[in-house]
C-alpha cells in the first residue's frame, strides 16, 4: 500500500532507537541491581518495568508497520489492541506507583509515568477506529503515539538512572 512506503525511513529510525534503548534499559537495570535500594521490589514494576513495555511499544508499532499489509484494516486492528492493552496497563502503573512506599511520587512522575503513556495509548486507540476512513490521519496518529512513548520512555529512563545516581547513591555515602 503506498501510504506505508512514505513512512518506511520514519519506522526504521524509531524501530531501532526503541531497540537499542531497550538494551540500554538493560545495561542499566544490571548495573543498579549491582547495589540495589531498599525495597527495589515494589519500586521496580511502577518505574523500571513500563520503560521497557513503552519501548517494546514503539518497537512493535515500527515492525507492524512495516509489515507488506494488503490493507489499513488488519494493522489498524492491532494498533487498537496495543492501544487498548496500553491504556489497561497504564492504570495498572498507576495503582503500583500509588501502593509502593518506596519513593513518593511527584507531579513529573504522575506525568511522564502515567499521563503521556495513557495518552499515547489513547492515540492508538483513536488512530484504530479512524484507519479506515482516515488513513493518512491513523498514520500520523501512529507516529504522534510510537514517537510520545520513545520519549517517554527516555525521560523514565533518564529519571531512574539520576534518581539512583544522585539520591540513592548519596543517601548511602551519608
Amino acid at each position: 500500500m503506498p501510504f506505508f512506503e512514505e513512512w518506511e525511513s520514519f519506522y526504521v529510525i524509531v524501530g531501532a532507537a526503541a531497540g537499542a534503548l531497550i538494551g540500554v534499559q538493560f545495561v542499566v537495570m544490571t548495573l543498579i541491581a549491582e547495589n540495589p535500594p531498599p525495597r527495589v521490589h515494589e519500586a521496580g514494576p511502577a518505574f523500571a518495568t513500563p520503560t521497557i513495555v513503552h519501548f517494546s511499544a514503539a518497537l512493535l508499532l515500527s515492525a507492524l508497520v512495516r509489515i507488506p499489509w494488503e490493507g489499513i484494516a488488519g494493522v489498524a486492528a492491532l494498533w487498537g489492541f496495543v492501544g487498548l492493552a496500553g491504556v489497561a496497563y497504564g492504570l495498572v502503573v498507576a495503582r503500583r506507583m500509588r501502593r509502593q512506599t518506596t519513593y513518593r511520587p511527584d507531579y513529573d512522575d504522575w506525568v511522564f509515568f502515567c499521563l503521556l503513556p495513557l495518552v499515547g495509548y489513547a492515540v492508538l486507540g483513536l488512530s484504530a477506529l479512524i484507519a479506515t476512513t482516515h488513513p493518512h490521519d491513523a498514520l500520523l496518529g501512529v507516529a504522534g503515539a510510537a514517537l510520545l512513548l520513545l520519549f517517554v520512555g527516555i525521560h523514565n529512563a533518564w529519571d531512574a538512572i539520576a534518581y539512583h545516581v544522585f539520591v540513592n547513591m548519596r543517601k548511602r555515602k551519608e
